[in-house]
């Protein structure tokens, strides 16, 4: 590895993770504020594809 992919991978990794953290801060509700019922839904539901990716991940890494 060179120092060009080295500095490549460094910087989109940092990228990323500034990224992903704008992204939760931006859609974090409120201190004090109260949640709708089609919020609350919409939370449960993304909770349940996170949960199915990180299985279908550990069943492509056992798979390999």
């Amino acid at each position: 590895m060179n120092m060009n992919q080295l500095v490549t991978m460094l910087t989109r990794m940092v990228s990323n993770r500034l990224l992903n953290w704008g992204i939760r801060r931006m859609n974090a509700p409120k201190s004090g504020e109260r949640q709708t019922p089609q919020q609350r839904s919409r939370e449960k539901a993304a909770r349940e594809a996170v949960k199915r990716a990180r299985q279908a991940a550990r069943i492509t890494r056992r798979l390999r």
